[in-house]
């Protein structure tokens, strides 16, 4: 009866397992579908409970083939969840070059700090003098509400050039910059609720550089018109896959000029969504080759996920990145210092497919936004 029990309990976890890791490859926005595509690092390790039951079995029961058959499909299970772990850790080859010390050719190097405030986080002291103590040359806060701005307002000190949105409900997006903004926009590119910041700023030693933060809505979110109502529908991906494919666009359209993208994805670092984007605008991810870097939710360390992000064009190089603790905040911030190297960037290529994928991604977001009457249009 106790094998009977164990073996049972194998098959519906390894079929469970199964489950879960097919889901994600569904063409399909639906929320439920979309956010199995997050806890692959968490699945992978849970593979150690059927595991661990099967060998318990086999030991005490005698092997054969049926447990071999179990064996197999976890351990192919387990592989697939690994292979998009394995390239954000130091066994993958870095995908922006690490900056080197070349005392006959000096770089300009600069700093990013992109944070989450998390809009109903009143710990506003403490968290401007983390951003303080980092004290980044370009920051980008997100989620900044009324509140928010007028805490941060001494922040208005240190840097001489502003552009954002300030909106409730998680909504607000601020960029604080020392550099000069020769051109500062904030777009609605799908929802007329959802803020992005565009600037090119004037680097020194370096020249222009094209700037994008962006926080789109996240799949899962309940409707706000009935957000407490339990029964009220939820978001699911299309309007944030839109939302970055309108990036990629908008960095694949002037190839000519350095990017830089970053903010709260609310989308992992591994998902098809991501890697679409960074195929059509053929910006790099600096974490791939060196660590996850897992930023949210910053307080259940192991249900973290990789989903705040930073992109940049072929000629930057990557001195230092890490994740920074931001007091009350359900995120962590991701620092970055990056040097400015000569060199020429190519026209990225992505290849049909891809471009057909993204426009049926920006299309059918449209839809959704038109449909929850928050379009941008």
């Amino acid at each position: 009866m106790e094998g009977s029990l164990l073996l049972w309990t194998t098959r519906l976890l390894t079929l469970l397992a199964l489950v879960v890791s097919v889901l994600p490859m569904i063409p399909s926005g639906e929320w439920w579908i979309r956010l199995w595509e997050f806890p692959r690092l968490q699945l992978a390790c849970a593979l150690v409970l059927p595991l661990g039951l099967l060998a318990i079995q086999a030991w005490r029961y005698r092997p054969r083939a049926e447990h071999g058959l179990w064996l197999v499909a976890l351990l192919a299970i387990g592989g697939w969840q690994v292979s998009h772990i394995l390239p954000f850790t130091s066994l993958w080859p870095a995908e922006v070059p690490a900056a080197e010390n070349e005392p006959d050719e000096p770089r300009a190097t600069f700093k990013l700090l992109t944070a989450n405030v998390t809009y109903n986080n009143e710990r506003y002291g403490e968290l401007l003098d983390r951003v303080r103590r980092e004290d980044p040359d370009i920051l980008l806060l997100i989620e900044v509400d009324r509140a928010w701005a007028e805490a941060l307002a001494p922040l208005d000190e240190h840097y001489s050039h502003r552009v954002g949105e300030v909106r409730g409900e998680g909504l607000g997006i601020v960029l604080w910059s020392r550099f000069p903004l020769l051109e500062q926009e904030v777009k609605h590119l799908v929802s007329d609720r959802r803020p992005s910041v565009f600037a090119t700023l004037e680097l020194p030693e370096s020249g222009p550089v094209r700037y994008v933060g962006i926080h789109p809505v996240p799949p899962g979110l309940r409707d706000r018109i009935t957000r407490n109502d339990e029964s009220s529908e939820r978001r699911d991906s299309r309007v944030r896959d839109a939302e970055l494919m309108l990036v990629a666009r908008h960095v694949e359209e002037d190839p000519d000029n350095r990017w830089i993208v970053t903010g709260d994805f609310n989308d992992v670092a591994w998902s098809d969504t991501t890697r679409l984007f960074s195929s059509l605008s053929d910006l790099k991810d600096p974490r791939r080759g060196r660590a996850l870097l897992n930023t949210y939710p910053a307080e259940l360390p192991l249900l973290r996920y990789p989903i705040d992000h930073l992109f940049v064009s072929d000629g930057f190089h990557l001195v230092d990145m890490d994740r920074v603790r931001m007091p009350g905040s359900d995120h962590f911030a991701i620092s970055a210092t990056l040097s400015v190297a000569h060199k020429d960037r190519q026209k990225p290529e992505a290849s049909a497919e891809e471009q057909q994928e993204a426009s049926e991604m920006i299309e059918e977001g449209d839809e959704d936004a038109d449909e929850h009457g928050v379009s941008s249009d």
